[in-house]
């Protein structure tokens, strides 16, 4: 069933597990990332960005119809939306969830764009998240990472004037395959955790490593996003001896297995349950 992603991360949060969110591009993605959460019995966030595929609507009803016929709860959340339209066009495609993504705008108009966007989603029952500090990618990762960091003070002003429903944190992860081992402030997360109060969330989450991530779900990281290790593994699993025309049934297999492993490892297996207690 399609729920609100502020549904699904508030449980989450109470109950101290993580809840993965891997990218979704195509049907094919999309049916394997919900079988996932049918056999494990458990919820599941299904994170869209704008640049893989050219007809959000034409996904999102097949997204939405999928959703609606399985019993555990599953939200449809548009990954770094870049502008007022592509939230609109989103929440017009059946999303139950909109990401705002002014992380590196100045900080008043991240304030200012992201509560324009709250007012409007709020009054369909559509989540928001949004990110403060900024994420980069992880081939330019280094030490000027440190910089990008989440300002604790800053965070707490942006979260009471916007109304969010969660926080994306910037904490020493980064995009994509990494240059370099992956350090995080897990201080920083502490902090953060202890005074915002609502869901943080971790993009970033391939090759953070596992012990990371599960450290990053004890101080406090309810939503983490993983795509590049999903489509690795399906293609480690396409390239594998087999019939031609069953490429995309190894492919989905590569991908639904690498999934399920994460699902597990963030503790969200068997607790699909009701939305909130």
């Amino acid at each position: 069933m399609l729920v609100p992603m502020k549904e699904i991360l508030e449980k989450a949060r109470e109950q101290k597990y993580g809840v993965i969110a891997p990218n979704v591009i195509n049907e094919d993605t999309a049916r394997a990332c919900i079988e996932a959460a049918v056999e494990l019995d458990a919820p599941l966030i299904l994170d869209f960005g704008f640049v893989f595929h050219k007809d959000i609507v034409y996904l999102g009803r097949i997204i939405e119809y999928l959703a609606n016929q399985v019993s555990v709860p599953i939200a449809l959340n548009l990954d770094h939306g870049a502008t007022f339209e592509q939230a609109v066009w989103a929440i017009r495609a059946g999303f139950t969830s909109i990401m705002v993504d002014r992380s590196t705008a100045p900080l008043e108009q991240n304030i200012r764009e992201t509560k324009e966007i709250v007012k409007m989603a709020h009054a369909v029952n559509v989540s928001v998240e949004a990110e403060l500090g900024h994420v980069g990618e992880g081939k330019m990762y280094g030490d000027s990472v440190k910089g990008l960091y989440t300002d604790v003070e800053e965070a707490q002003s942006f979260v009471t004037k916007t109304g969010i429903d969660c926080l994306a944190v910037a904490v020493g992860t980064a995009h994509g395959q990494y240059n370099g081992l992956p350090h995080l402030n897990f201080e920083l997360l502490n902090e953060l955790n202890q005074k915002l109060l609502i869901p943080l969330v971790l993009h970033g989450g391939s090759g953070t490593g596992d012990a990371n991530l599960v450290k990053a779900i004890k101080c406090g990281i309810t939503k983490i996003n993983i795509a590049t290790d999903l489509f690795t593994a399906a293609i480690d699993e396409g390239n594998q001896l087999g019939e031609s025309y069953m490429i995309y049934h190894r492919l989905q297999k590569g991908f639904k297995d690498r999934l399920i492993y994460y699902m597990k490892l963030a503790g969200q297996a068997g607790k699909a349950g009701k939305a909130s207690n």
